[in-house]
């Protein structure tokens, strides 16, 4: 069973910038497609970025230049650089592995995910 844990949350100002890793254990981050979500109260959870197997990646329109996630195969963890943070970056960013097999269609759907951290909280101040 995989299990995936978030760390890099904090309060930054506009303009700042921020890594969040997730450091995944049960399964490679190699073997599955790997993506960042991220949620604020009342609304439904947003696709981020995402990573498929061959260092294909996908991004959300709004942080596409400024947002980048990468991997290390050899600490098993996945990362979020965000850089130029806006307060409407401000939610609690999650973690999430799935299988290989999910079509590039199908990557920003929280549903093509089995694996979920808990969640780490970003907040960016004006």
């Amino acid at each position: 069973q995989v299990q995936l844990e978030e760390s890099g949350g904090g309060l930054v100002q506009t303009g700042d910038s921020l890594t969040l890793s997730c450091a995944a254990s049960g399964r490679a981050v190699s073997s599955s497609n790997m993506a960042w979500f991220r949620q604020t109260p009342g609304r439904e959870r947003e696709f981020v970025a995402a990573r498929r197997s061959g260092a294909i990646t996908y991004y959300k329109d709004s942080v596409k230049g400024r947002f980048t996630i990468s991997r290390d195969v050899s600490k098993n963890t996945i990362y979020l650089q965000m850089n130029s943070l806006k307060p409407e970056d401000t939610a609690v960013y999650y973690c999430a592995a799935g299988p290989l097999f999910t079509t590039a269609q199908a990557m920003d759907v929280p549903g093509s995910y089995d694996a979920w951290g808990q969640g780490t909280q970003v907040t960016v101040s004006s």
